[in-house]
């Protein structure tokens, strides 16, 4: 059975939106069919409007399409990534889910494996309990949590976090970065084709 992941990502400023893309490109040299997708926005037109690169983001990622429970279902594998807000995921990541109560009450997100990224502004802003946040909410779908763990040398070059990829926005992906983020795709894929 082939492998189809949904990346589903939200992405103000494109850290979480160039780390997804990184992570389809990985998913699908790897075998698996890939939907790209974008959490709504669900801050006010005024907001994103009035910073310039949340507008140029926008207008950016136009033509991605938005999440729905459809392709949730539709997929056996999950890989999330968003930024992190106060320790936790972001509100649009956070909106998204919660309109998921359908599909996961009549079991339609359970038994597949899922995997997550996340972005902050410094190192130690939140990533890792950002993570766990996803996590939580993957276990009670009655998802398997496949983090990268310390399965790659590369890890312990781009921070060691075991939980999955975190990136300090600003920053430029290294070669290191990119080789982190493809790694847990791969391996996202390889555990689904298992299950699969």
């Amino acid at each position: 059975m082939t492998v189809k992941l949904a990346i589903v990502y939200y992405s103000s400023y494109g850290t979480n939106h160039q780390m997804a893309s990184i992570a389809a490109d990985a998913a699908r040299e790897a075998g698996a069919e890939v939907r790209l997708l974008k959490a709504a926005e669900t801050a006010p037109d005024a907001a994103v409007n009035s910073q310039d690169a949340w507008k140029a983001q926008a207008e950016k990622t136009a033509d991605i399409p938005e999440a729905t429970a459809a392709d949730m279902e539709w997929a056996n594998a999950y890989l999330i990534s968003a930024p992190t807000r106060f320790g936790v995921m972001a509100s649009q990541m956070r909106a998204f889910i919660d309109t998921l109560g359908g599909a996961w009450s009549s079991g339609k997100l359970a038994n597949k494996p899922v995997s997550a990224m996340t972005s902050a502004q410094n190192a130690h802003g939140g990533q890792e309990t950002t993570l766990q946040s996803i996590y939580v909410t993957a276990m009670h779908w009655g998802g398997f949590i496949v983090a990268p763990g310390y399965t790659d040398e590369v890890l312990f070059k781009t921070g060691g976090n075991p939980y999955g990829y975190s990136h300090t926005a600003g920053e430029e992906f290294s070669d290191d970065a990119r080789s982190a983020i493809a790694h847990q795709a791969r391996r996202l894929v390889d555990v689904a084709g298992k299950l699969a």
